[in-house]
This record gives structure tokens, C-alpha cells and sequence, in this order.
């Protein structure tokens, strides 16, 4: 099988080629498409990608001619190319739309013309947006933040090929956990340097709000499983915890005892969103059970000094 990985240079990307290239016989080749707007290099110095033939091209997923070529000798795409949601993603909505909604609408337009026959599609638990209960599969979606719609536009994009292509797609809660390539804009990671270099964090409003997570290893252990087949192709939520942000200061707490925490807009009302837990899809496809407390313990080891 030759796979194709958009966004492969990223945060999830690379412990997905990772896992790829270990894990999965049936892998021969592994092409990496990623334009490099994060300017993280890590992907290409950190580790030996060398146990079979990896192929970067530098392309930007809104130039068709450039998706069609990459797509020769295809045969299956994990669409994780994106950008991706921060504190500020409520501005710069065009963005969004354009990279998410319209970036995947060329990919699907390249795909639609190629001899690909699967797509796994990563797109987040955003796309259901504000709800009083816990989330699965069947709860409508109704984003409210500009990430949110144009995650879920990608996905209406995506369902035209559900009839001709084996068709995943995986909402993920928000990502965490250590790889050489981690993004800092990550609540639990950036909470996780500025305990260790600054003992202190920020919080903003009461931290009562509620949020779900999954380690970075777990969802590219999800997307991995799709690429071999391991479970149907479909819709599935990939979530381990509900946390809320006073919860992850405890964790840090206990790694770092006299941490501080700074409340920010205390008074400010922010709304919980929590996914119902177990997912289906961890009962389709088992995980290694590693606890919230050993990963937080282990990025910690990971920091120089």
C-alpha cells in the first residue's frame, strides 16, 4: 500500500508515519505532502524514518495540479492538513474556511480523478459545538467558533467520496502528549512548559470548564488502524478524558508541587463540552491503557533542563 499523508510534517503526522512505518507490514511507501506553514522542522532531524521509502513534497493542499500529481500511485490518503484552532480562532475566519473547508474540497477534487481507494479524514470534536449533554456519534453538530464550521464543512466535502471510496472520518478531542514535533498552542503541553520553565500557569475564567483530550500516540494509533483496516469505515469520536482545566492544574500540581496558577477573567461564564465516554470506537479497536499521570510524567522527562 502506498499512502499518502497531508499535514504529515505536523505534530499528529509525525507519530503517524511513525507508527506507519513500525507497525504496518502492508505500508511500502509513505509520500509526506505539507506546505511547512508551521516552520517546524522536527519531522526531518529527530528520528530515522528510513525503515521504508518516504517521498516530502513541498505543496500546499489549495493547488490542485500540485494534489493531482502527488496522488499518482496512491492508494490510500490520511487527510490531516489544516489549520488548526488556538485561542484566537475566532478571528481570521476566511482562513479557515479557505485551508479547511476549501483545501479539502481540492483534495476530494484530486481524489475523485486518482485511483485512491481510502481516505481517513482527521477532523475534531469542535464540529459539534456547544452542548448541555455528552457527546457521541449522533449528536447533531452546530459549531460555534469559525475552526469548528469549517472542520465540519471538510467533512460534507469528504461525503461525496463515501460511495466510492472506503471513507474514515475521526473527530478527535484535543490532542496532548509529547513527540518531537508538538505543538506549544496545546492546552495540556503549553501548560506543561510554562509549569517546568515558569512554575506558573494561566487560567482563564474559573477553570470548571470542561474539555476532551486524547494523547497524541492514541490518535495516531486510531488513524494507523484505519489505514490497515482494522475497523469499518465510518464516523467515529477518538476521546479519552474529559478534563476540566482546574483537573489538568492538579495533574501539574503533582508533578510540580509548588506550581502557581493565575486566573484570568475569573468571573467569565465558559461552557463545558465533554464527549461520552467510552467511545465506540475504543471498543472496536484497543489502545495501550496508559494513564493520564505516566504520559504528563514522561513529557517531563522529555524537557533539557
Amino acid at each position: 500500500m502506498q499512502v499518502l499523508i497531508t499535514g504529515g510534517a505536523g505534530y499528529v503526522g509525525y507519530s503517524l508515519v511513525k507508527q506507519l512505518l513500525e507497525d504496518l507490514d502492508q505500508v511500502h511507501s509513505i509520500t509526506i505532502f505539507d506546505n511547512l506553514s508551521r516552520k517546524n522542522y522536527s519531522f526531518f532531524t529527530e528520528a530515522k524514518f528510513d525503515h521504508k521509502p518516504i517521498v516530502f513534497i513541498q505543496g500546499d493542499i489549495l493547488d490542485g495540479r500540485t494534489l493531482s500529481n502527488a496522488l499518482e500511485g496512491i492508494d490510500c490518503v490520511v487527510h490531516l492538513a489544516a489549520k488548526v484552532t488556538t485561542p484566537f480562532a475566532d478571528h481570521e475566519a476566511h482562513f479557515f474556511d479557505q485551508i479547511n473547508h476549501w483545501g479539502t474540497a481540492q483534495l476530494v477534487n484530486a481524489i475523485e480523478k486518482s485511483d485512491v481507494k481510502k481516505v481517513v479524514y482527521l477532523s475534531s470534536m469542535s464540529v459539534y459545538g456547544n452542548h448541555d449533554i455528552p457527546l457521541n456519534e449522533r449528536t447533531e453538530p452546530t459549531p460555534t467558533s469559525f475552526y469548528g464550521i469549517s472542520k465540519l464543512d471538510g467533512e460534507k466535502q469528504l461525503h461525496t467520496l463515501r460511495n466510492s471510496r472506503e471513507l474514515y472520518i475521526i473527530r478527535s478531542g484535543n490532542v496532548y502528549g509529547y513527540n518531537p514535533a508538538y505543538r506549544i498552542d496545546a492546552v495540556i503541553n503549553r501548560f506543561m512548559f510554562d509549569a517546568h520553565f515558569h512554575n506558573r500557569i494561566q487560567i482563564n475564567g474559573s477553570g470548571e470548564q470542561s474539555r476532551s483530550f486524547i494523547h497524541v500516540e492514541k490518535i495516531a494509533s486510531y488513524l494507523a488502524g484505519a489505514v490497515d483496516g482494522k475497523y469499518e469505515p465510518g464516523l467515529y469520536n477518538a476521546v479519552e478524558h474529559n478534563l476540566s482545566v482546574n483537573e489538568i492544574g492538579g495533574y501539574m500540581r503533582s508533578l510540580y508541587p509548588t506550581l502557581e496558577s493565575i486566573h484570568v477573567s475569573f468571573n467569565i461564564n465558559l461552557r463545558s463540552v465533554e464527549t461520552e465516554l467510552p467511545v465506540k470506537l475504543g471498543s472496536l479497536y484497543s489502545l495501550p491503557d496508559n494513564d493520564l499521570e505516566s504520559e504528563l510524567k514522561e513529557f517531563k522527562s522529555m524537557f533539557s533542563f
